[in-house]
């Protein structure tokens, strides 16, 4: 049977193959070819626009000296990481347990007074802001004695110290006045102090750094890239002490502590050794290492610097803007950068990723309030055994048991991760502070039963900043409170 012209057949192209095809459907198919072509054309405009753009960093718009501190010159060549630091200004960003607000820690946390009683961290204790505000946060700090006080202590503030290292000399540098220099140091924190000018390579600026990897018995100069962008924030962020010695002819020399190592118990046999200390408790009379910021060596025993993941990786990571791949220095807590920090290797939810830290930090931060609770009544309790009249030779024990138990407290209380650079390292050195003020206390409190104290200690009220400071001051005073009925 054949079909007369009223088919409803559909009308189809002529031929064979894809011609065959009906009408409508080619139409598409070649719509579909045409906007092809367009975007393809599209794709090859914008390569070529995203090769010139990748091209313009390495431009030199302005060669760079050697130790040029104005973060603004070196804008001029790397506008985007420029404007990134630039956010650092920013000081009203907060976390659960961080950020860069300058948070009181001794207004949250009265026992800290007691613990630094009588050492300028009683006075004064923020929690730091951004590296814009590194010069004008130190020479406000009211731990800044007066009328002398170290030069070392601009060591890490800002990007005119290798110049003035460089033309004064480093032992020159140290051992200067720090009031005597603010007329030179202007420059916060920034380029130069991680970069070539000439290649923009990251280096190693501070002496000290290079200095400690060399007692170490390494080189530094042999680390890899990715090495470097946690080295350069280690010139820093690191444990740190001044050595004064007048047959070497140094005055406040700054020196890491890692001739034995960089774990806490290398650096404490490292500090035990040469008898350092940075004061005596005037409660208990024991003599403190005050931990500094051991970020780095902290660092060094967790799971990221097993991964070889960088500080920077976290801290500033990578951004891609116009094709261009940069590095973002907005250094800040990855909680506040979780997409382009955390996300790149945790294949989470923002939501789970912040969870998961912060209960780190909150089990960290409960660590940390038991052992100061036990650390602080240590203290009194060797104080009361001083009133009781007991001997410097029967409380050596206890004070040495107070240097090793509060210096790790602070190992891990003055990090800025809050833990989580290292949290079963962190837990560990908590806890074995608890248990070393807990030793203490059982040995103050079997040599005040041999003095005839049978009551237990009075503790004083110290449960605000200002309560706590009376306390510290009448005991700094040669006072004391009194502690026993």
């Amino acid at each position: 049977m054949t079909t007369g012209s009223g088919s409803n057949e559909p009308k189809t192209s002529k031929g064979n193959g894809w011609l065959s095809l009906p009408v409508w459907m080619g139409i598409v198919i070649a719509g579909l070819l045409v906007v092809l072509v367009l975007l393809l054309g599209l794709l090859a405009v914008s390569i070529m626009e995203r090769r010139w753009e990748a091209q313009r960093p390495a431009m030199v718009v302005r060669p760079i000296a050697q130790w040029e501190p104005d973060n603004a010159v070196w804008g001029q060549n790397y506008p985007r990481e420029y404007e990134s630091y630039l956010k650092t200004r920013i000081s009203d960003t907060k976390t659960k347990y961080g950020g860069s607000f300058p948070r009181d820690y001794l207004e949250a946390d009265p026992l800290q007074v007691i613990l630094f009683a009588g050492y300028g961290f009683s006075k004064d204790y923020l929690q730091g802001r951004g590296h814009y505000h590194a010069v004008e946060d130190v020479a406000g700090t009211a731990r800044i004695a007066k009328p002398f006080q170290a030069g070392t202590c601009w060591s890490c503030k800002s990007t005119d110290v290798p110049r003035l290292m460089a033309k004064m000399g480093v032992k020159e540098f140290y051992a200067s006045n720090f009031h005597d220099l603010a007329g030179e140091v202007k420059h916060p924190i920034g380029c130069q102090d991680c970069h070539d000018p000439e290649t923009l390579k990251l280096r190693i600026t501070r002496p000290a750094l290079r200095e400690a990897f060399a007692a170490m018995g390494k080189d530094i100069d042999q680390a890899t890239h990715q090495e470097m962008r946690s080295l350069v924030c280690a010139q820093c962020h690191v444990e740190y002490y001044f050595k004064t010695d007048e047959k070497q002819t140094l005055k406040n020399y700054l020196v890491f502590p890692w001739a034995k190592g960089t774990t806490l118990e290398e650096m404490m046999a490292y500090y035990d050794q040469i008898e350092h200390k940075d004061f005596v408790h005037p409660i208990s009379g024991a003599p403190i290492v005050k931990a500094q910021h051991p970020d780095y060596e902290l660092y060094l025993t967790g799971v990221h610097a097993y991964r070889n993941v960088s500080c920077a990786d976290c801290h500033m990571p990578y951004r891609t803007e116009g094709g261009v791949k940069y590095t973002d220095h907005h250094v800040q807590s990855p909680l506040l950068n979780i997409a382009n920090s955390c996300a790149v290797c945790h294949r989470w939810s923002e939501d789970e990723i912040r969870i998961r830290v912060e209960g780190i930090q909150t089990k960290n931060e409960a660590a940390k309030l038991a052992a100061e609770d036990a650390l602080v009544k240590a203290h009194f309790d060797v104080a009361a055994a001083v009133q009781a009249g007991a001997k410097p030779e029967d409380l050596a024990g206890p004070r040495k048991l107070l240097r090793q138990g509060q210096f790790r407290w602070d190992f891990i209380s003055a990090n800025n991760g809050m833990g989580f650079h290292s949290p079963q390292e962190s837990v560990r050195l908590l806890g074995e502070a608890a248990n070393l003020a807990q030793q203490a206390r059982v040995e103050t409190a079997r040599l005040l039963a041999r003095l005839g104290v049978t009551q237990p200690v009075a503790y004083p009220d110290i449960s605000t900043r200002a309560k706590a400071w009376e306390v510290a001051q009448g005991f700094v005073q040669g006072q004391g409170v009194k502690l026993l009925p």
